[in-house]
């Protein structure tokens, strides 16, 4: 293989490789932050959903009060910062893309540099991160927690 094939090839794996890592890293959220994702979210479903929204996350129960969980699938964060009151948002964190991992004391955790993120509206409670969760869709319908 001469010298020009060599770097065809190089320059074509590079290339590939790159496409791959844009593609993984992309989002295909709200990445603005705003929005409110409350459970009196939209009531339309997209096509093919079940008619409380798309897929079903949780029992209303299920989510403690002043607190969340975190569906890692679903790279979404749900919680109840006050009884009946339930938000959504991107469980990816805003200043390296890690998961976060708990949501303990009014905030959503995350492992990787320590930023936690507010229960209630997912601002940066504490850094690095500067820029909050991207909010999430949900519907909440008949003691269900619905993505959609």
């Amino acid at each position: 293989m001469n010298a020009n094939a060599r770097r065809r090839t190089v320059l074509t794996a590079g290339a590939a490789g790159a496409a791959a890592l844009v593609t993984g890293c992309g989002s295909s959220g709200d990445e603005s932050g705003g929005g409110d994702a409350s459970g009196t979210a939209s009531d339309a479903a997209s096509p093919g959903a079940s008619p409380g929204g798309g897929e079903e996350l949780a029992a209303t129960g299920d989510i403690p009060v002043g607190g969340g969980t975190i569906f890692k699938e679903q790279k979404v964060v749900v919680t109840q910062p006050e009884e009946g009151e339930f938000k959504a948002f991107s469980a990816v964190c805003t200043h390296a893309l890690c998961l976060v991992s708990t949501v303990s004391d009014g905030t959503i955790n995350c492992p990787c540099h320590g930023s936690k993120f507010s229960i209630t509206d997912a601002a940066v409670e504490a850094g690095p991160a500067t820029r909050p969760l991207p909010a999430e869709q949900i519907t909440v319908e008949g003691g269900a927690i619905r993505l959609g």
